[in-house]
């Protein structure tokens, strides 16, 4: 056996021998799921459309940090959600708070969609009634006259 074949032949073991069953198993405790769970509600404020699960950017990790040591104490999701709101808006929550303005929201698009298709069936409904059931009758032949001048620019 040649080198390069039994270096081939090794690289080949190693790339598909089951790694993955020697990764170790990573317990979550029911602090990691709660964190977990509401730092998947949270927006990053860095990224904007990550939540601060997801999200890298160090604010992030550390709004993760504020949520895991509320917990910590003893503080209930809904409290900790209310001292982010506190802090940053409604714009903190990856779901807006179905409340005052953000109704529209909610409800914006589905006016808009019912609206634009009131609006197309008015104006198909418009072209419909506009174009003639029964063709047009033919023109009326041309008189001597205007056969004439037709023929004389055709001409020029």
């Amino acid at each position: 056996m040649r080198m390069s074949s039994r270096f081939t032949l090794i690289l080949l073991l190693i790339l598909t021998s089951p790694w993955p069953l020697l990764a170790e198993v990573q317990d979550e405790t029911a602090l990691d799921i709660q964190v977990r769970e509401i730092a998947k509600t949270l927006r990053c404020t860095v990224c904007q459309t990550e939540n601060i699960w997801e999200s890298g950017a160090p604010l992030a990790q550390q709004m993760r940090g504020v949520v895991r040591e509320r917990l910590k104490l003893g503080h209930s999701p809904e409290d900790i959600k209310e001292y982010f709101l506190s802090r940053y808006g409604d714009y903190i929550m990856m779901e807006p708070p179905k409340h005052g303005v953000n109704w529209f929201i909610w409800v914006g698009p589905f006016i808009l969609l019912l609206g634009g298709g009131l609006l197309l069936y008015k104006e198909v409904n418009g072209w419909v009634r506009g174009t003639p059931s029964t063709p047009a009758a033919p023109p009326p032949p041309l008189d001597e006259q205007a056969r004439q001048r037709l023929e004389r620019e055709l001409e020029s």
